[in-house]
């Protein structure tokens, strides 16, 4: 790996955690302060989890093309590093590649880099200088600006209109949403370990007074020791001293978290850009069937995010190759096949066009006067 071999130091420098000012709680649900917190929060909720694999797995999946056929680029962009790419730049908005030579100076390998542990290093007037990358105790300054030579860290983000260097994330939007589920999933447990309501309460008539604070804390330990549980469920209990049992129970209104729940999912799918309907969350009619919705992943989250990432690795790569451009067949998406037939159908009903005009049209050269005629 071809590490830039000085240590750290310079003027400026950005994290990604110096630049997330999370608050700590939301309406009751505590959000992890670091990126690493709020990660694993993400992907120990379901809905967020799929969410993410939806769009870095579709991503990853299209097959990629080059303006020369058979290029060695394409060799180096693979669906695993596409797919890690989607990842990072969904969860944090950054994502940072560095590219490792072979024997004969040219790009050999791609690696992706964890952006937490990315720290940007700026000059006296606030340009990016070099990139500074730590990994247990040992940080390596890797340059931000690189040439053919030496060639530097490829840093593609997501659009941020609080800071000039450092991308933005939809886990900054998830992070409330995921932490109210979590908190609903938690009390949805307790109520279940509870019959789905409180055991009652102890009523003292009150000709008989009130209890001592001795007697008020040995009932109370009492009753966690030997009524509480789901070992002690139907136990019966021996009441004294004037004592009476009064059943207690939440209202169907009170108990219903179901629909706060699945706001908060929805909330959860649309900062990740998925259409609810592909999560299978209820109540979302936006989308008329399911394939409408999946076009709408497609043509509203993949594709642009996707054209992105393509264009940085050709101008990163253009540095050895000149003039590269990475593409997308769009032809070979499932997904986007209907849209493809009505195209078609359309440019083939045209018939003011000419069939060289055509096929520009549909993205395919044309055969010209010494080619075959026709589509």
């Amino acid at each position: 790996m071809n590490w830039a071999r000085r240590w750290l130091g310079g003027a400026g420098r950005k994290s990604l955690h110096a630049v997330r000012p999370w608050a700590v709680a939301a309406g009751g649900a505590e959000v992890p302060a670091s990126y690493e917190g709020q990660v694993r929060a993400a992907l120990r909720n379901p809905v967020a989890l799929r969410a993410v694999r939806l769009v870095a797995e579709g991503l990853a999946s299209v097959t990629l093309e080059a303006n020369e056929p058979g290029h060695p680029s394409l060799a180096l962009v693979t669906p695993a590093l596409l797919e890690g790419i989607a990842t990072n730049l969904l969860l944090a908005g950054n994502a940072h590649v560095q590219v490792g030579l072979d024997l004969g100076g040219r790009p050999g390998e791609l690696w992706l880099l964890r952006p937490e542990r990315m720290r940007l290093e700026t000059d006296a007037d606030g340009r990016p200088q070099s990139w500074a990358y730590q990994l247990g105790g040992r940080v390596q300054r890797l340059p931000a600006e690189g040439d053919a030579l030496e060639p530097g860290v490829l840093h593609l983000k997501a659009v941020n209109p609080l800071d000039d260097h450092l991308g933005l994330g939809a886990l900054e939007a998830a992070s409330e949403p995921v932490a109210l589920l979590q908190a609903a999933g938690r009390w949805n447990r307790s109520l279940i370990a509870n019959a789905a309501r409180p055991s009652g309460a102890l009523v003292l008539d009150s000709e008989d007074g009130v209890l001592s604070p001795e007697q008020f804390e040995r009932l109370a330990a009492e009753i966690e020791a030997g009524f509480q549980g789901a070992s002690n469920a139907g136990r019966p209990m021996l009441l004294e001293g004037g004592l009476k049992w009064q059943a207690l129970s939440l209202t169907p209104a009170e108990m219903d978290f179901q629909k706060a729940r699945e706001a908060a999912a929805r909330d959860v799918a649309l900062a990740f850009g998925v259409p609810p309907m592909l999560l299978g969350l209820p109540g979302d009619s936006t989308h008329a069937n399911y394939a409408e919705a999946n076009v709408a992943l497609w043509r509203l989250t993949i594709l642009p995010m996707l054209g992105r990432i393509l264009d940085g690795l050709s101008r990163h790569l253009g540095l050895w190759w000149p003039g590269l451009r990475l593409e997308p067949d769009l032809d070979l998406v499932p997904a986007l096949w209907a849209d493809r037939e009505r195209l078609w159908r359309h440019v083939g009903d045209a018939t003011f066009l000419s069939d060289d005009e055509k096929r520009e049209i549909l993205g395919w050269a044309p055969v010209g006067k010494g080619g075959r005629d026709g589509l």
